[in-house]
């Protein structure tokens, strides 16, 4: 009998502290030994020549959330529910996801999680886990409803400081932020100014300045830079870590320091965006704009600049995409006419398939950020940061969630290549170098050379463990790597 169900021979393993030459031998799903050379398995995958990277674990999706009046959605639907958009994390070398269960207000949080994992349940090629979004902190959500669902393994939560329908109260926040540090978890934040970002709106509109370009306009590096400070602010009131979610620029990002060299605990997230789009690219002609239009919005090459440094000097944690699918149509950006007005666009844009491989391409082979950096963003910290135990590393005992990428092939990104339901992505026609061919979740095979060949309803939910963040890691999580 062999030991071994697979064993992946003759590659390159990259974990977020190493790079080193090594079979892999898996077993029941786990990874059950690393060595320089294994014999005795049914399967062999030929690695040489290739990278071993742990599979990417995305934490920032928006797949399949309801629509409803004063949200980032506008009103328009999501194409991408838990089938398409787990395919489409698989293509892109991820192998795990969190998206948000989104309470509305007047709503009960339990009940929406209860949704959510139906939504889920029997679509996922990928194994899962839930943020909880709190929009309505009532006394029974935060005295029953949500310390019960986070001893229940659901130990991230989010709250939004804009969108009508969703942002809350500097008390309110301080309320949500006193039962997470009470119950260990973490929480993020969506740091933005709602009442600048609605003056502003109201003044362009007054000018009749409406295009996808004026959304910009709308929310300058100004709001997050005053919201950040402020939900750092109440982080510090509250004694609990936080994470600030999609920080596109210089100024929050500084405002991210300062706090940390006060000794708060803090955590900073970007994303492809905010590396390699523009303010500009809004500025296009028949509302193609709008395709780019996600908040914070692309800003400028400063900007840009500012967040690669983030990224190479440890300022940055984690790496996310923000995919929020919203076809350019009458059901998704277009929901509101062929012309809208910015305020009527829903926020968002894809990147579920084409996060690893541009940071891959742009900052692997570039040389501006290591291998092992490359790792520490895009999986072993968000398994950290997240409670994720098994996930995001190559080590013995973890899950066999692996990517084999071949570090020099060269692909030019088109939709049809990245098997969600969005009928474009913003990078259409940009070459990357360097490529995930095969796939693998807890052992089994996802997608290879360009095929998928799981079935849906195998992804599992996963119960979140403690977060790093809150001091030694439990069993089977890694530290956070800086």
């Amino acid at each position: 009998m062999n030991p071994f169900d697979t064993i992946i021979r003759g590659g390159t393993v990259a974990t977020a502290s190493d790079v080193f030459r090594a079979d892999i031998g898996i077993t029941a799903g786990r990874i059950t030994a690393l060595a320089e050379r294994l014999q005795g398995a049914e399967r062999v995958i030929d690695a040489t020549g290739r990278l071993v990277l742990p599979g990417g674990i995305d934490a920032h999706v928006h797949i399949d959330q309801v629509q409803a009046p004063g949200l980032a959605s506008a009103g328009a639907r999501m194409a991408d529910g838990f089938l398409t958009g787990t395919r489409s994390a698989a293509f892109g070398g991820t192998t795990c996801t969190l998206s948000f269960a989104v309470q509305h207000r007047g709503a009960s949080l339990r009940a929406a999680v209860a949704d959510y994992h139906r939504r889920a349940q029997g679509n996922a090629f990928l194994d899962y886990a839930f943020h909880l979004v709190v929009s309505d902190p009532t006394p029974e959500v935060l005295g029953q409803e949500l310390p019960a669902l986070i001893a229940r393994g659901h130990r991230s939560v989010k709250v939004y400081m804009t969108y009508e329908a969703m942002r809350l109260s500097d008390r309110q926040i301080l309320d949500v932020l006193d039962v997470s540090r009470a119950q260990r978890a973490i929480t993020l934040v969506h740091a933005e100014n709602h009442e600048i970002i609605g003056w502003l709106a109201d003044r362009l509109e007054r000018a009749g300045d409406t295009r996808p370009k004026h959304h910009a306009t709308s929310r300058p590096l100004a709001v997050e830079r005053e919201a950040t400070h402020r939900a750092l602010t109440l982080g510090e009131v509250a004694d609990t870590p936080l994470v600030i979610v999609h920080v596109s620029g210089a100024e929050p990002l500084e405002e991210i320091r300062r706090a940390r060299a006060r000794g708060l605990t803090v955590f900073a997230e970007t994303c492809p965006q905010y590396l390699l789009l523009t303010e500009g690219d809004l500025d296009q002609p028949d509302m193609l704009g709008a395709q780019v239009m996600c908040s914070p919005p692309p800003r400028d090459t400063a900007s840009q600049a500012a967040c690669w440094r983030g990224l190479e000097d440890g300022s940055f944690d984690i790496f996310n995409s923000d995919h929020a699918p919203y076809r350019f149509d009458a059901e998704g950006k277009l929901h509101a006419g062929p012309n809208p007005p910015f305020r009527k666009v829903a926020n968002g844009i894809p990147g579920l398939a084409t996060r690893m491989p541009l940071l891959f391409s742009e900052g692997v082979v570039t040389g501006r950020i290591s291998l092992p950096r490359f790792v520490a963003l895009t999986a072993t910290n968000n398994a950290a940061l997240y409670g994720l135990a098994g996930k995001g590393r190559i080590a013995v005992g973890a899950d066999a969630d692996l990517a084999i990428w071949d570090p020099e092939k060269r692909v030019t990104l088109t939709n049809d290549l990245l098997h969600h339901a969005v009928d474009y992505t913003p990078y259409e026609g940009r070459i990357v170098t360097g490529w995930p061919e095969l796939v693998m979740s807890r052992g089994e095979v996802v997608v290879q050379d360009g095929a998928l060949l799981a079935a849906p309803g195998r992804g599992r939910f996963l119960e979140q463990h403690v977060s790093s963040a809150f001091g030694p890691a439990a069993e089977g999580l890694p530290w956070i790597s800086g």
